[in-house]
């Protein structure tokens, strides 16, 4: 992730003092404090004052990239319009802080939401961070665990995304504007439902919406090389990380290492695949072994310490792994393929049909890929001719499943502001792309890897987010799993990979990873907080926590994040007892 911050505005000149102290605790940590303006200063780990672009009252600070064509869309009356301008014209990984006489008057998130943004009030002074430092443990009294929140992230992890499990400070959300002081409500000033909406009245052809894919996908990849030197390259052998790939070698970037981590077990040996990416793009490819190794209480707790759990870093032993290696070449980055399954619409099923439906009615009939989407769901074109005809719009589903001994309500939908009752009327495979761009968001969160190589995903990216919103579902999807992708690249792909219709997963690995550290994982959860606040029950997660019955029902995904959000949740309460 981009270089850790805190923010610090103190708008009255008698606050100084408690600045000059918080100064002394900083560079006691090794920290720099440096003063942006009048009452506002923003302290960053190691030596150096950091780049901060000036953008009228606005300071930018992080990853600010220019967009090649902004599109201007706000209206002349909006009292935002400067801001919207802004967020037009810069995307990458930054936060804003508009600047008044004295203090900071608000606080602004990119759109792609890769540098998180958490403020507080503490004695007159307001406070932001990416995540908690050590040093600013004492401005945390009076802040708690949101139980019922917790308890509605086991059935939904997007909810962590977008809010915080934490009552006291405040999530600016990506694209808002947070005014200050925090009593102001927050400003939503960039929404994915309005992208599509605008999207939505202008017509395309597949040819036209491949062209604007390909432009947006290597502006994105252009950018992010340009602002990340010594990178290296994830070739996992799927579909995505190959586009990625691809845009790398077009737009001619400097790649020190492409890397492939395959397994023993088959199911997640793709090789082959990256072999063939390798040959035709003409790049030399390198390969590890994915070794694994047991989820423990102790790498869970490493990983919880962050404002939000640690739910992209569950994995430690391919962090661990990845990280040397590219630490070894000298890579600073890695640009992987995330976020493509959902931005790109990797589930062509039959909700494509109702969303064509819903705009074309009856002429549907006579899309060509409807036999294929029908063939796909093993349904004919009447079923889903009925389905979509019957489709009512209603509010977005939480995410997945919970654990089966998971005991807290479960949420009637999800609280997201991206996935509020107005993104459903979109229809069902809009809206799900829409659930999948905020889970994309997150997944930019830290892991342990990051603390020496950032991983960039621009899939992920604004260009190629608001260019896929823009599309209808049915020509992202085509008559296959993303259709789109496969046309726009087809000059960049083998055919190995383009018409290919599996996909490698890591199912099994994760499984003996999660099977191997039961023993001590089982009464880890047991006696855990999560259970002490009745959001498990403790008699079905004793049955359920054995590897027999892992291998008969599967959910291993669910588990994990069950067990991510106990060891944030005992990191927390251990943290704020102390206070």
């Amino acid at each position: 992730m981009p270089i850790p911050y805190v923010l610090i505005s103190a708008p009255q000149p008698e606050l100084e003092a408690q600045v000059r102290d918080l100064a002394d605790r900083a560079q006691r940590a090794g920290w720099t404090l440096t003063r942006l303006d009048p009452g506002v200063w923003l302290a960053s780990p190691g030596g150096g004052e950091p780049a901060v672009v000036r953008v009228g009252p606005w300071r930018l600070f992080g990853r600010v990239i220019p967009r090649r064509a902004p599109c201007f869309a706000a209206a002349v009356t909006d009292p935002h319009r400067f801001e919207h301008g802004l967020l037009a014209r810069f995307w990458g990984a930054y936060v804003g802080v508009r600047v008044g006489t004295c203090g900071a008057t608000a606080l602004l998130r990119d759109v792609g939401g890769g540098l998180d943004c958490v403020v507080w009030e503490d004695a007159g002074l307001t406070l932001a961070a990416s995540a908690p430092p050590a040093w600013l443990e004492p401005a945390r009294a009076g802040w708690r665990i949101a139980w019922r929140r917790v308890g509605a992230a086991l059935h939904d992890p997007l909810l962590v995304w977008e809010d915080l499990l934490l009552d006291g400070p405040v999530a600016v959300g990506p694209g808002a504007l947070q005014p200050l002081p925090l009593a102001q409500p927050q400003v939503r000033l960039w929404r994915p439902i309005d992208v599509a909406r605008q999207g939505a009245q202008l017509a395309t052809t597949p040819a036209e919406a491949a062209a604007r894919l390909r432009e947006s996908l290597d502006e994105a990849v252009a950018g992010l090389a340009a602002a990340s030197p010594d990178l290296a390259a994830e070739v996992s052998g799927g579909l995505d990380s190959s586009l990625v790939a691809g845009s790398l070698r077009a737009v001619g970037a400097p790649v020190r290492l492409w890397l492939n981590l395959y397994t023993d077990n088959p199911d997640g040996d793709e090789r082959a695949y990256a072999q063939a990416l390798a040959d035709h793009l003409g790049f030399p490819l390198e390969t590890l072994n994915h070794s694994g190794g047991a989820v423990t209480p102790e790498r869970l707790a490493a990983v919880s310490g962050e404002f939000r759990p640690g739910l992209n870093a569950l994995d430690p032993a391919h962090d661990a792994l990845w990280a040397s290696r590219l630490r070894q070449a000298g890579a600073k980055a890695v640009m992987t393929g995330r976020g493509g399954d959902s931005i790109l619409i990797q589930a062509a099923t039959g909700d494509i049909v109702t969303d064509l439906w819903r705009v074309r009615g009856p002429a549907a009939l006579f899309h060509p890929a409807l036999p294929r989407l029908a063939a796909l769901e093993e349904a004919s074109v009447w079923d889903l001719i009925a389905q979509a005809r019957s489709w009512r719009p209603r509010p977005a589903a939480t995410a997945i499943r919970a654990a089966p001994f998971v005991s807290a309500p479960r949420p009637l939908a999800s609280s997201s502001p991206w996935l509020q009752p107005d993104s459903a009327a979109l229809g069902p495979a809009k809206a799900l792309q829409i659930a999948g761009v905020l889970d994309g968001v997150g997944r930019q969160s830290p892991s342990p890897s990051d603390d020496a190589v950032e991983a960039l995903a621009p899939l992920l990216s604004q260009p190629v987010i608001e260019t896929c919103l823009a599309l209808p579902a049915w020509i992202l999807a085509g008559d296959r799993d993303r259709g789109l992708a496969r046309l726009a690249f087809a000059d960049r792909l083998p055919d190995a990979i383009r018409l290919r219709r599996s996909k490698g997963h890591m199912t099994s690995v994760y499984g003996r990873m999660l099977a191997a550290g039961l023993p001590r994982l089982r009464p880890w959860l047991l006696d855990g907080v999560l259970a002490q606040q009745g959001l498990i029950d403790r008699t079905r997660a004793e049955a359920s926590l054995t590897p027999e019955a892992l291998a008969w029902r599967g959910g291993y995904g669910e588990v994990m994040i069950t067990l991510a959000l106990e060891a944030w949740a005992r990191s927390w309460s251990s943290r704020l007892e102390a206070h």
